[in-house]
């Protein structure tokens, strides 16, 4: 039996050698495909392996008839429908582990890029200004430092920001004391989070609990001056309330890597607001990070059609079923 892999997404050639060794998959890989040739693409496919601009949804997976699995090359599968998934016998997996030090440090450059306005200074010295007043900076040391959501992301920026000499505090309900302890994390509320923290850095899922959770009630509870970063998903925060907070002066500034809307509209309220930093979506972005997914996404399905045994599966019910 031959089994067909779509790969409708740009994923690192690494993932092909993967399959070499396995005459029993063939592979379709063609680069970055559009919505209408994935869904003419997917009707004979067995697996699907994608990154974040392939969306797969209730039209998609009907279009996938013969689907069995998807890999997620990457951590999010928001922009996976995995209850239609479930529904359909579809296996759904994500590699948690490949992006973890990209994000770190990505999260870690975006704090001190803030701290010390490292952009708008670049800015400055491009148009022929040698202006030090403006941009003078904080120092991360001595600050304490909010973590949202203790994860493998979560454990690796408080390792680094802990090395800078901050004081971490966490909050995750799904982590035990000890873990956090052994790093020297203290857990906390949600709200302690908010009233004790200099910098909020965000590593949670998108839920219906945790979307929008960075809104106005919210930073009303913060300590004047706290600065924002998110690399995780854009829609854990309001983005309006966020602008107008920073307007205020409430907030000191933010670091966003990833927004609601993707690439966000021109009239973006955060976009060129003065204190913020932004990336496009670059966490993920180093070539050791996609290779690690993309090897790990391609052994995930390989594993799973050839010998039946699937990991890092986000939907394990519809193993059960």
């Amino acid at each position: 039996m031959t089994f067909h892999v779509l790969i409708p997404d740009s994923v690192h050639p690494s993932a092909l050698e993967v399959f070499q060794s396995a005459p029993e998959i063939r592979v379709s890989a063609s680069g970055q495909l559009q919505r209408a040739e994935t869904l003419a693409a997917i009707a004979d496919a067995d697996a699907l392996i994608i990154r974040s601009a392939t969306k797969v949804d209730a039209e998609m997976l009907a279009a996938g008839s013969k689907l069995r699995a998807i890999a997620r090359a990457g951590v999010g599968v928001d922009n996976v429908d995995v209850k239609t998934a479930t529904a359909n016998g579809v296996v759904v997996m994500n590699t948690p582990d490949g992006n973890t030090i990209a994000t770190a440090e990505e999260t870690l450059a975006l704090m001190l890029a803030l701290a010390r306005h490292v952009p708008q200074a670049y800015l400055s010295m491009r148009e022929g200004k040698w202006d030090r007043k403006s941009y003078m900076g904080t120092e991360l040391r001595g600050k304490t430092l909010g973590i949202v959501g203790f994860g493998r992301i979560g454990r690796a920026v408080a390792k680094r920001a802990l090395a800078f000499e901050m004081s971490v505090i966490a909050y995750d309900p799904y982590i035990p004391e000890d873990i956090a302890a052994d790093l020297g994390v203290d857990l906390v509320s949600l709200d302690e989070i908010y009233r004790q923290s200099d910098y909020i850095t965000l590593h949670t899922v998108l839920t219906d609990e945790t979307r929008g959770m960075i809104r106005r009630e919210n930073i009303d509870k913060m300590k004047p001056g706290v600065r924002i970063v998110n690399a995780a998903r854009g829609a854990l925060i309001n983005e309006a309330d966020l602008a107008e907070a920073i307007k205020s002066g409430k907030i000191a500034g933010a670091a966003l890597d990833v927004y609601a809307q993707e690439p966000p509209p021109a009239d973006h309220p955060l976009i060129g607001l003065p204190g913020v930093v932004h990336t496009p979506h670059l966490a993920a972005s180093t070539e050791e990070a996609q290779i690690a997914v993309a090897v790990e996404a391609a052994e995930l399905i390989a594993d799973g059609l050839l010998n039946g045994k699937w990991r890092n599966v986000v939907n394990p019910e519809v193993l059960r079923a």
